[in-house]
């Protein structure tokens, strides 16, 4: 089972998130507790660099937002992101700097660190985000299984239970996924790993890995 420091560099996110996650093992467990620190960041960003258009809402001055975006709240939107047309931000999201979501992308409960591109008709629920993580159009993180009942997460035979029925996905640093490709809950996607376009992922892909289809994982050279 990867960890939170095989995933992600705590140096790409803000300095409040990453004391937050070091205070985990495994990433799944920090979701509960998005909502609070994005509003405990909030109130320590300076206000020569953030707007404060409403309550519990803070966007980077350097930011672009598309006039049809959706801001729900809590949210923080890191310097020089840029939010598209017709991006749906529920709430929960802390998104660091230089990121891209796009057009007709939602986001709920997530945490993007520095530089996280979602660019095109993505879904990304209950999930973390790492550096420089792509995610092609059309892929989403599917949160809730068919059968309603708490996500495990698996890596070969070693199994983890959440206790949560909200699970997404977790990609590290420089993890590509492929366009219209499903992680389903518990996903969790290794450092400078790919996933093949349309593909249904489930459990643990390794790091330095190429996802082709199920069973069929090779190793970068």
């Amino acid at each position: 089972m990867y960890t939170i420091a095989e995933l992600y560099d705590l140096t790409e996110t803000y300095p409040e998130a990453a004391r937050y996650l070091v205070d985990f093992n495994y990433p799944w467990e920090a979701l509960k507790g998005i909502k609070e620190l994005i509003l405990k960041i909030g109130e320590t960003l300076p206000e020569d660099e953030f707007d404060h258009p409403e309550e519990g809402v803070w966007i980077a001055k350097s930011a672009k937002i598309w006039p049809t975006a959706y801001l729900g709240a809590p949210l923080i939107v890191g310097r020089g992101t840029e939010i598209r047309h017709g991006a749906f931000i529920r709430g929960s999201a802390l998104i660091g700097d230089g990121c891209v979501v796009g057009n007709s992308v939602e986001l709920k409960n997530v945490i993007l660190f520095n530089s996280v591109q979602v660019p095109h008709y993505n879904y990304v629920g209950d999930s973390i985000l790492g550096y420089k993580a792509h995610m092609g159009a059309g892929s989403i993180t599917s949160n809730v299984k068919g059968d309603r009942l708490n996500v495990v997460v698996k890596d070969g035979t070693d199994e983890v239970k959440t206790g949560m029925k909200k699970v997404g996905a977790f990609l590290g640093d420089y993890a590509e996924i492929g366009c219209n490709s499903v992680l389903n809950p518990g996903t969790v996607i290794g450092r400078h790993s790919n996933v093949y376009p349309l593909s249904s992922v489930r459990g643990t892909v390794p790091q330095n890995s190429i996802y082709k289809d199920r069973g069929e994982i090779v190793e970068k050279w």
